[in-house]
């Protein structure tokens, strides 16, 4: 279903994002229960998470709208395609567009920059993050596709 659909049909139990992301991955629709890492400018938790089992998830990247450094790029997107993540969703950059449009991962982000983080190890995952108008939680299912970005708290169908 659509996120339109979606939203027609459950719409007292959606919450819609309100950013103007584009898509750069080579999934356009993808969804998934969320997993956060919310981090400014330093990519390390986004290495450790995509590392582990995907399990169809949505990593959602709180990178606070930074445009200065990109949070993903196509050797942290591979990562994730290999180990079963569904998409990844940036409030930040990303890099390597060319790249990350040939996976088969869904990825939704402000804009792009090729500079890439500082590896500090500094960060939170799995935490409560708010942006868009929305909090997003661990655990929350997230929808997405050329319409924009829906979450709920349980999976709609």
């Amino acid at each position: 279903m659509s996120t339109c659909d979606l939203c027609d049909r459950f719409e007292d139990r959606v919450r819609v994002l309100d950013l103007p992301l584009r898509d750069y991955g080579g999934r356009i629709a993808f969804a998934g229960r969320v997993s956060t890492v919310k981090a400014l400018e330093d990519n390390s938790l986004v290495r450790e998470a995509v590392a582990e089992p995907g399990e169809g998830r949505v990593l959602v990247i709180d990178g606070g709208g930074s445009l200065r450094r990109a949070m993903l790029g196509d050797m942290l997107a591979d990562k994730a395609v290999a180990n079963g993540w569904s998409g990844v969703l940036v409030h930040g950059a990303i890099r390597d567009s060319v790249a990350l449009a040939r996976l088969d991962l869904g990825v939704k982000a402000l804009g792009t920059c090729p500079l890439k983080t500082d590896k500090r190890g500094q960060g939170l995952r799995d935490v409560p993050v708010r942006f868009g108008g929305v909090e997003i939680r661990p655990g929350d299912w997230l929808a997405a596709d050329e319409d924009g970005v829906i979450l709920a708290d349980a999976p709609l169908a």
